[in-house]
């Protein structure tokens, strides 16, 4: 075809797609603002799988005040910061136990609308009615309050008024043109909202009703498996974790997940209370913040110009770094970017550490981050460092791979139990897992991995019950963690140089 003039096409829009991870899941216990949810009640204690930052504010709602709502913490650093999924978050924040009624009061209609500012108001909750009675104040709409009013007609929702929320996040109410309320100069309100101060370090941790058999807190990380068929890579309280209490919770929910499964947990040192760097290594050990599953960090980030705990991007980046690297954590989280703009203690005092420093603080288990080229985590020890010095426990790299490469056998040899025992099926679950550790050998991954059959160690008798036993050699990498080099004067070369200009 002739063509002569312009023309203008249009491409499908791309994006950034977030990296996927199974064996790097975090599961962040904490509270979410879901009075911004269309079913608050449905979002309390229940482990909700998120996929996308859409997802995440659909099923829990979305806060930039980070010390009232802990989870949005994990929430910005898993897609606004390294755009990893999936993740785990279960909130405790209960609409039954953590709220508070506030009673009917006058509130000014302006141009049809009328606006509440009490914050996390819960929409089903809302009562309004034709107000009587006089406007106390000057009629800033949602601030101007009369006394206890007597209340008018009930008014509907849907049918008189819509409910919305504002950028700000305050509750709207708008009267529709067909409704009884359009043309009111008043209206009568009441209505029930969240209060996060409510919430205890009892309401994280959580408990097991022998009656209900309902779960609540942290014991709901048990449901993680059955619910969505992985295991939890990193356990976390951002907000929380900085509790001992807390943080005992959550090492001990590290081993014997389900019976069988292990990860570790990222664990923040209160930066309140801790604010010198050599204070940290006494915290720890005073906190118990000691088990070989911990990860330790101090202090805190600023991200986006709001305080982060620093355990929220820590999750989030070594989630990160084991979807980049095929899924297996052999990646050391240290050294590593942590998109944050400072450190910072709760006060907002910078935390700006030089080498020896940061040192002393991996020294005591501590991990802790550096300015070097951007905001750096730094530290490749978990928290039963310097008392433990099992490198399969002490060195986060091995510690992350020994407890996924069991998670791994697990998950993948599960669907074996209960098929006929003999010979061939034995031999076909060595070789197929040498197979895989022969893979992740030859990329790197690890210096070694295999596993062998016995026969000294099973006995006629455990092989007539159905008992099994083989032994898993596993040899992660250790850190590069440090390098010497000597400099000395080269005086030959400079005797040569010099001689040779003479000649």
């Amino acid at each position: 075809m002739y063509k002569h003039g312009i023309e203008v096409t249009e491409k499908q829009t791309t994006y950034e797609r977030p990296l996927a991870t199974a064996y790097g899941v975090q599961v962040i216990v904490g509270t979410a603002p879901i009075h911004l949810t269309q079913d608050p009640e449905s979002a309390v204690n229940k482990p909700m799988l998120v996929s996308s930052w859409a997802e995440a504010q659909e099923k829990l709602g979305y806060s930039d005040d980070w010390d009232k709502y802990t989870l949005c913490q994990s929430m910005y650093a898993s897609w606004q910061m390294f755009n990893v999924y999936p993740a785990v978050f279960i909130n405790v924040l209960d609409p039954a136990k953590h709220s508070k009624e506030n009673a009917a009061e006058n509130f000014p209609v302006v141009s049809h609308q009328v606006e509440l500012s009490q914050e996390g108001i819960l929409p089903g909750s809302i009562r309004v009615n034709q107000g009587s009675g006089s406007l106390a104040g000057s009629g800033k709409a949602g601030t101007a309050k009369a006394g206890r009013a007597a209340e008018g007609p009930a008014l509907s929702p849907d049918k008189d008024y819509i409910v919305s929320v504002t950028e700000n996040g305050r509750t709207l109410l708008t009267m529709l043109s067909t409704g009884a309320g359009y043309e009111l100069d008043q209206v009568s309100v009441s209505y029930k909202y969240l209060d996060p101060s409510m919430v205890t370090e009892e309401d994280v941790i959580g408990s097991y009703d022998m009656e209900t058999g309902k779960e609540t807190g942290l014991e709901l990380v048990r449901q993680v498996y059955p619910l969505f068929h992985f295991s939890p890579g990193l356990l976390l309280a951002p907000g929380w974790s900085k509790l001992p209490n807390v943080g005992a919770a959550l090492q001990e929910k590290c081993t014997e997940l389900n019976g069988v499964f292990r990860c570790e947990c990222v664990l923040d040192l209160d930066a309140s209370q801790n604010r010198k760097y050599s204070e940290c290594g006494a915290a720890k050990e005073t906190c118990g913040y000691t088990s070989p599953h911990s990860i330790v960090c101090w202090p805190e980030l600023l991200a986006d110009g709001k305080h982060m705990a620093f355990s929220a991007a820590y999750g989030a980046m070594a989630s990160y770094y084991t979807a980049t690297n095929g899924d297996v954590p052999y990646i050391y989280p240290s050294n590593k970017l942590l998109n944050a703009d400072g450190a910072v203690l709760a006060d907002g005092t910078e935390i700006t550490l030089d080498q020896p420093q940061a040192a002393s603080l991996n020294g005591d288990g501590i991990v802790t981050a550096v300015n070097d080229g951007g905001w750096r985590s730094w530290g490749n020890n978990t928290g039963c460092y310097p008392e433990n010095t099992d490198p399969k426990d002490y060195r986060i790299g091995c510690r992350r791979m020994f407890s996924f490469v069991a998670n791994y056998f697990i998950r993948q040899y599960q669907q074996r139990l209960d098929g006929s025992m003999n010979r061939r099926m034995i031999d076909d679950i060595i070789n197929s897992f040498n197979i895989w550790g022969n893979s992740l050998v030859s990329l790197g991954m690890c210096a070694g991995l295999r596993m062998e059959y016995d026969e000294a160690e099973n006995s006629n008798q455990e092989l007539l019950n159905g008992h099994v036993k083989v032994n898993i050699f596993l040899a992660p990498y250790t850190p590069m963690e440090y390098i010497q080099a000597s400099e000395e004067f080269d005086m030959t070369t400079l005797q040569a140089a010099i001689v040779g200009e003479e000649a």
